[in-house]
């Protein structure tokens, strides 16, 4: 029986009403100004650093620390919201967000700044859990839902586009604070419209909610996070690595642990649902993919190609168009293919998107290539991130759907710091080793130094030479970047085809 078939068969589902559209709208808001909150801060940090005058330590903390909390208290907010109710949690988390959002911008040290960048964090865990949840309460028709979701992830998409545009305007008229206070509105009205606009939900029979659980959770994703972290931006040694090795291990402990419980705050129940894994697995690689190659392409636009930051923006905005569309049309590819179609050819027109990176030279067609790339990478991976977190929703009762899109969110926050890791240290080996090989003669040591260890600090050598052997440096530096860019995008490729294959046969074994 086909899918179509099995579609007709089904029991018709109540459709939604205005009410219901309405509230997505309003869910599709905040999450929008939480992907900015993860972009708009690094414009504004050399405002930051003038005025707070931040260590370094303290400057990275600034940056850091609102993406690690967000990762650590997302699997405990997707259980809290089933447990004491999904629209109060949002809004808890939406009242926490602006009031942070209004001290951040007022901040007069460097310590203050951090501490409310962690309660951002904190009350950003919230939002993703609790909004695709609802989602699943308030759109029970299969299409409508997958159309509530796509939009759901097309507000992410945007957000990260928007941040660094949103915050260069800003920047321009007002002060740096003014990047924060852009969430306040939104909020706001969140807070005034959600109790009239949203339902609400939780599950009648949820136990207590599990302190260790809690604790072990938050320290295995940070300590994982964090080793991984250190190792892509300051290369391998033994600590860094058994700081993310120790993290694993607390993570095996709390795995085991959840085993245990009565009401656990991971249902490992949900790991024997064919479509659960499928969806997960496509979505984990695929962020780790995706994640890894972003860092080489942003290096690429502003440091290979010469664009301004502004102008990097702008070529990055094709690419967040193109997952905002392919999001939107994924329920009408629903309705024409299989679930199993649809992740299947759109991992392979990903695998083709970022096989077509690997072709980007240092030449005039670089920036063409790259966008066609891209565009093609997001319509490929939308429909499999729409399709794939309706998957993860529907395949968990109602009464856990809020500890499975936790679940979700979980494995993109670490397959993401995993692929920055993996195709970090790759393409960072691949550009030392090509530029130490091809260093001009004449290079002082100090200089060679620098641009062995990064792009920038080849850009700046070269910069502060004057002659040919400047010129050499910076285009023998550029094209072992550009190698390493390559390098990335066919790992990425052959992720995509790992993820393919590991996904349909699991969906395939599930449908014969």
């Amino acid at each position: 029986m086909n899918s179509s078939t099995l579609q007709q068969s089904a029991p018709s589902r109540p459709k939604a009403g205005r009410r219901e559209w309405i509230g997505m709208a309003v869910i599709a808001l905040p999450c929008l100004v939480y992907a900015m909150d993860l972009t708009v801060l690094n414009l504004a940090l050399p405002a930051i650093s003038a005025e707070l005058k931040p260590s370094s330590s303290q400057l990275l903390w600034i940056v850091d620390i609102y993406g690690f909390l967000v990762a650590g208290f997302l699997i405990t907010m997707g259980t809290l919201g089933d447990r004491i109710g999904r629209r109060k949690l949002l809004l808890i988390g939406a009242a926490a967000f602006a009031a942070a959002s209004a001290i951040a911008a007022l901040s007069r040290s460097a310590e203050m700044l951090i501490a409310m960048r962690a309660l951002l964090g904190i009350a950003g865990a919230t939002l993703a859990p609790s909004t695709m949840s609802l989602i699943r309460n308030m759109f029970h028709d299969e299409h409508e839902r997958q159309f509530a979701i796509g939009i759901w992830i097309a507000s992410f998409s945007l957000g990260g586009a928007i941040g660094p545009l949103v915050g260069g305007v800003l920047l321009q008229f007002f002060p740096w604070g003014s990047v924060f206070l852009v969430a306040v509105p939104v909020m706001v009205l969140l807070l005034l419209v959600g109790p009239a606009l949203l339902p609400e939900y939780r599950d009648p029979n949820a136990g207590r909610i599990d302190l260790v659980s809690v604790a072990q959770s938050l320290v295995a994703v940070l300590l994982a996070i964090y080793g991984l972290k250190q190792v892509a931006e300051h290369g391998f040694n033994w600590g860094r690595a058994a700081m993310a090795l120790a993290g694993l291990a607390v993570g095996a402990a709390f795995v085991r642990r959840q085993g245990r419980l009565e009401y656990p705050l991971l249902d490992l129940k949900l790991f024997g649902q064919p479509a659960f894994c499928a969806a997960i697995a496509a979505y984990a690689l695929s962020c780790l993919a995706m994640f890894g190659i972003y860092i080489f392409i942003t290096q690429y636009l502003q440091l290979v190609l010469g664009l301004s930051p502004l102008h990097a923006g702008f070529a990055t905005l094709p690419w967040a168009i193109s997952f905002v569309v392919g999001s939107l049309v994924a329920p009408q590819l629903a309705r024409r293919w299989s679930r199993l179609a649809i992740v299947v050819w759109g991992l392979v027109a990903a695998a083709a998107g970022m096989g077509l990176l690997a072709l980007v030279g240092n030449g005039g067609s670089g920036l063409a290539l790259l966008v066609a790339g891209t565009v093609i990478m997001s319509l490929g991976m939308a429909p499999v991130f729409t399709i794939g977190n309706e998957m993860i929703i529907t395949a968990a009762p109602p009464e856990r759907a809020g500890a499975a899109s936790a679940v979700s969110e979980t494995s993109s926050e670490f397959s993401g710091a995993l692929g920055i890791a993996l195709f970090g240290s790759a393409g960072t080996a691949l550009y030392r080793g090509t530029l130490a090989t091809t260093m001009p003669a004449g290079v002082p040591p100090g200089a060679s130094e620098a641009a062995l260890a990064t792009l920038g600090g080849a850009v700046s050598a070269s910069e502060s030479m004057t002659g040919p052997v400047g010129d050499a440096l910076l285009g023998a530096s550029r094209m072992a970047f550009v190698d390493a860019l390559q390098l990335t995008a066919v790992m990425g490729a052959l992720t995509m085809i790992a993820a393919c294959v590991v996904s349909g046969r699991i969906l395939r074994k599930a449908a014969g």
